[in-house]
């Protein structure tokens, strides 16, 4: 069984429309909180890659299926998993689900770069500490 990251959202007003839905670009927002809040229940934080390894994670790019609307005061899960790892990216697989049902699915390939914008390898303490989260 894999392991995955598990991270929580309240919907607020703020999150949606007129008609109470989230805005589709909020659920980006969403997955990016799942993600810091992933890389934090490692040990680590954005800042401490930037400022000990020389590492940005950034969003290469983004698949999202949109499945069931989420709406103001929904109680969300986010499921993320890792799904593969290479020299300088990293796809992860997020789930959001309310109520124990998938509402919206999204793959993420994330890449790490240099403070110059550059590709560089995963930081070998990322690498580890991802590789026992790789699902099947």
């Amino acid at each position: 069984m894999s392991k995955e990251f598990i991270h929580y959202v309240k919907v607020y007003y703020e999150d949606t429309d007129a008609e109470g839905v989230v805005y589709y670009a909020n659920y980006l927002k969403f997955l990016e909180r799942a993600r810091t809040e992933a890389i934090f229940s490692l040990g680590l934080t954005n800042t401490k890659l930037l400022n000990e390894y020389e590492t940005l994670i950034i969003v290469k790019s983004c698949n999202i299926n949109y499945i069931k609307p989420a709406k103001f005061e929904d109680n969300l899960k986010i499921i993320s998993k890792v799904k593969s790892i290479t020299r300088t990216s990293f796809l992860m697989y997020q789930v959001f689900e309310r109520d124990n049902e998938i509402i919206s699915e999204a793959e993420v390939r994330l890449v790490t770069i240099n403070k110059q914008g550059k590709p560089i390898q995963i930081p070998k303490v990322l690498e580890v500490k991802f590789k026992e989260y790789l699902s099947n």
